[in-house]
């Protein structure tokens, strides 16, 4: 009889415990970037609440910049996961979706009523449908390599990013909030549309793993200007990279075509592709 109550044991409580191995803190770096990329997003909600403009744009803008730094973190520190892809796409969602829509609705949408807000949805479904397809060609075994360096549809973070030139031409002195509403929310809907088209956006992968000599000093002094600028003009300096940005499209459709091109043609294919446009960057 005393087998069937058996004497409590804390030490095989904490034997089984041990059997959980512990995680490398590699793995956990990229998703605690990913997570200070959300708090920022919905930060953002509410200092648009309370009137804080400025303030609301940056921590999407800073958001966007943590959203490039955690994938390549994760694929330095070799500590890429399904999870912290799928945290990523959830992040990506809320802080370019759902708060970028809502930083706009309450800074001039509001002004189109009804129509102002199926605009702010509209933003919001095309980052969830833009996102969902990214998940899925990431699981794609036939994509060729050199396709790796485009984005299909501009990526989230670029169209949260342009979709705020309004909120920039407005800091800069220019009465949008007054006057522009209308033409602000056809501009939004025409980013929406680049989120879910099929248009290649070059992704820049490649660009920076191998710089030439003679080129490295140029390149500082450039970054130290372009930052300093930044710094010194940041809402001007945003407007003029989203004009430059939407301006360099068509050469990047037209980059897609030609590498596109020569991978038919090539019986070699996809290494052929990829090695011209390593050769090219």
């Amino acid at each position: 009889m005393s087998d069937l109550f058996p004497p409590f044991e804390p030490e095989r409580v904490e034997s089984k415990r041990a059997r959980f191995k512990p995680i490398p803190f590699r793995l956990i770096a990229p998703n605690v970037v990913t997570l200070l990329a959300l708090c920022l997003g919905l930060t953002a909600m509410r200092m648009v609440v309370e009137g804080k403009l400025e303030i609301a744009t940056v921590c999407i803008l800073i958001a966007a910049a943590l959203d490039g730094v955690d994938g390549r973190l994760a694929r330095m520190l070799k500590g890429t996961s399904r999870f912290g892809a799928e945290l990523d796409s959830l992040s990506d969602f809320v802080n370019f979706g759902v708060a970028t829509g809502y930083v706009l609705w309450i800074f001039v949408l509001h002004d189109l009523k009804s129509f102002g807000w199926i605009i702010v949805l509209t933003l919001a479904c095309a980052m969830a449908l833009r996102l969902a397809r990214f998940n899925v060609m990431i699981d794609d075994p036939n994509r060729p390599d050199w396709q790796k360096n485009f984005f299909v549809g501009m990526p989230a973070p670029a169209g949260a990013i342009t979709a705020m030139l309004p909120l920039y031409l407005q800091f800069i002195g220019l009465p949008v909030a007054e006057y522009g509403a209308p033409f602000v929310g056809l501009y939004i809907l025409f980013i929406a549309f680049l989120t879910i088209s099929r248009i290649p956006c070059y992704a820049g992968k490649t660009l920076g793993t191998r710089v030439p000599r003679d080129k490295v000093l140029p390149i500082f002094v450039a970054v130290v200007v372009v930052a300093g600028l930044l710094f010194a003009y940041p809402f001007e300096m945003l407007a003029l990279i989203v004009v430059a940005y939407l301006a360099l499209l068509p050469l990047s459709v037209a980059r897609y075509r030609k590498l596109e091109r020569q991978h038919a043609a090539s019986p070699a294919g996809p290494a052929v592709a990829a090695e011209v446009l390593a050769d090219s960057v």
